[in-house]
């Protein structure tokens, strides 16, 4: 189908996950952190490491973007050419600039370390990364399928109440296993915060 055949699709779907799954990390730690009282193993270091992680790999996402659209160009084919103009322009044009703006304009704040060390900004970041993301799953299934190779088969996709019945569901049904596992199993592994505990850190008396 048009607009699914360009090799930057590997390393770009690499790219996006990592971006989406930090997202996701902050999204669901910041709260648990706030919730808990965890700050002193969910530090403000790991928020700013998570935010750095985000920006860098937001913006492999940003040149995949520039890269997938000038590549339709170059090609020379049409039916690639019209994919991504149609994307831009068509009916779903407010989805792709929304997709755009959270996933390379927004991000752009991380830069700036007052942005990352603000645990709110970070969350709502996160939740902007997580929507862009989607949409862009969105317009790379429904913007391909809705106009194909033969003409008389372009339609336009139009959720019913069971697309957001299982999109719903699916999110309730992550959000129960997830407060399921933080209810049963340890939230945080000792071993993996071991090095933040008293004990860990070594003063000039110990080596005395």
């Amino acid at each position: 189908l048009p607009g699914w055949h360009t090799t930057i699709f590997p390393p770009y779907f690499v790219a996006g996950a990592i971006y989406s799954g930090f997202a996701m990390v902050l999204a669901l730690a910041i709260p648990l952190r706030a919730a808990y009282g965890l700050q002193g193993l969910i530090t403000d270091r790991h928020l700013d490491n998570s935010a750095k992680v985000m920006l860098a790999t937001g913006l492999i996402v940003a040149y995949a973007y520039v890269m997938e659209t000038f590549m339709a160009w170059y090609s020379g084919s049409t039916y690639e050419q019209q994919a991504f103009w149609n994307r831009m322009t068509g009916p779903y044009a407010f989805q792709y600039w929304f997709l755009v703006t959270c996933n390379i304009v927004a991000p752009q704040l991380l830069w700036f370390k007052r942005f990352r060390s603000s645990p709110v900004l970070l969350f709502i970041s996160s939740i902007i990364v997580l929507i862009g993301m989607w949409l862009e799953r969105f317009m790379i299934i429904v913007s391909s399928l809705a106009q194909d190779f033969v003409q008389s088969s372009w339609s336009l996709f139009h959720a019913t109440r069971w697309d957001w019945a299982t999109y719903w569901g699916t999110i309730g049904l992550f959000l129960f296993l997830f407060f399921l596992f933080v209810r049963l199993l340890p939230m945080i592994s000792i071993f993996e915060v071991r090095t933040l505990l008293p004990q860990a850190k070594v003063t000039d008396e110990v080596r005395q």
